[in-house]
């Protein structure tokens, strides 16, 4: 297995599909290292192909209220995307390019363990928890795979177009921190 520094050399170099070509950085994940919570998203937008960070943009400033929300900041997650470069025009990203750079999500999942994997829209709950997952009705909810609890919410640009689920997200992710309170518990009981 690579070491989290390997792997950041990796993706710097990568030319597995052709957004290696379009890109201006492949943005890898941040935060926390020894995560309890790690947050997927799709792909990094415009800022974030400029700046090489995840979430810089609007879609960032939600994120970070939905995260206060949970009383939690950047620095007690790790944030990361399926793919590392930002598909032209912010498009969804497509198959053969999320199979490309899946490897590099699961080399960044086993070096850090998160207990919870949160999949921040659609496309991360269709690639990680379940192809036909439909995000409006199944968000907030749980499944255990591979010793990993994950769930989904919606994106922080879904927010952006609808301020109405802004409320919902706030809920889910106060059961995100239910869920690491409770596995927390189940390894060190009283």
């Amino acid at each position: 297995m690579y070491s989290y520094k390997k792997l950041e050399t990796i993706i710097q170099q990568c030319s597995r599909c052709p957004l290696s070509q379009s890109r201006n950085q492949p943005v890898m994940g941040r935060g926390n290292m020894k995560p309890g919570i790690m947050l997927v998203a799709e792909a990094p937008g415009a800022q974030e192909d400029l700046q090489g960070v995840p979430f810089v943009g609007p879609a960032g400033r939600v994120l970070d209220i939905l995260l206060a929300s949970a009383g939690l900041t950047r620095q007690d997650v790790y944030i990361t995307n399926i793919i590392k470069c930002r598909p032209p025009g912010n498009r969804d990203p497509k198959p053969e390019e999320q199979n490309a750079c899946l490897p590099f999500l699961r080399a960044e999942t086993t070096l850090l363990k998160p207990p919870v994997i949160v999949c921040l829209g659609r496309i991360a709950a269709q690639k990680l928890i379940d192809p036909n997952f439909k995000i409006t009705k199944q968000h907030g909810t749980w499944v255990q795979r591979k010793g990993y609890w994950m769930t989904a919410v919606y994106h922080p640009s879904a927010i952006l177009r609808d301020p109405s689920r802004l409320e919902e997200t706030k809920k889910d992710f106060q059961s995100i921190i239910q869920k690491l309170k409770e596995i927390e518990e189940s390894k060190f009981p009283l």
